[in-house]
């Protein structure tokens, strides 16, 4: 038997599993959104803009930092976003998150993504609004009064009705 030859196997063998292992799949990324992710619309008070807020879309997935390495590897796979510390500065704070904000990653990126490779829960529905609500500030629908309202409308609807939001959606509307 050729010992060298069946070294030089194994060692290919190893290689090719790492290289699987390195490569995540796309079913992989819906089905731990579905999980760990979340499409959510946030506002910021911003007195230098006319409607006197700033409607920032985002998409976040959390994770464990023990366990963080995934949210690099779906980092590599969209290569956009940033991933920090989630709720930076708080004691005790053991998670880090993956974060995409910029709007022409989230429409060339992640909303084509999420319509190939469909989310199976709840998180479905607010992936539909969110998608909206990006497509629809993409085209600046956001400008108009009547836009803009109906986008804070349509982001209160999202994730349970919005009741962890900090703020109410009277307060960005009026």
């Amino acid at each position: 038997m050729d010992y060298t030859t069946l070294s030089k196997n194994a060692s290919s063998a190893d290689n090719q599993q790492e290289r699987l292992t390195l490569t995540i799949e796309p079913w992989f990324i819906s089905g731990f959104v579905d999980g760990e992710g979340t499409f959510h619309v946030a506002f910021a008070k911003r007195t230098d803009l006319p409607k006197q807020w700033a409607i920032i879309p985002e998409f976040h997935i959390s994770q464990h930092k023990d366990r963080a390495s995934v949210l690099y590897e779906i980092q590599q796979y969209f290569n956009c976003g940033a991933i920090r510390e989630n709720h930076a500065g708080r004691q005790n704070d053991v998670t880090q998150v993956f974060v995409v904000r910029n709007r022409n990653d989230l429409v060339q990126k992640i909303i084509p993504f999420f319509r190939s490779y469909p989310l199976r829960s709840q998180k479905k529905q607010d992936f539909e609004i969110f998608a909206e609500i990006v497509e629809a500030m993409n085209n600046r629908y956001h400008h108009s009064n009547e836009g803009f309202q109906l986008l804070v409308a349509k982001a209160f609807q999202m994730n349970s009705g919005g009741k962890y939001r900090k703020r109410k959606m009277e307060e960005i509307v009026t």
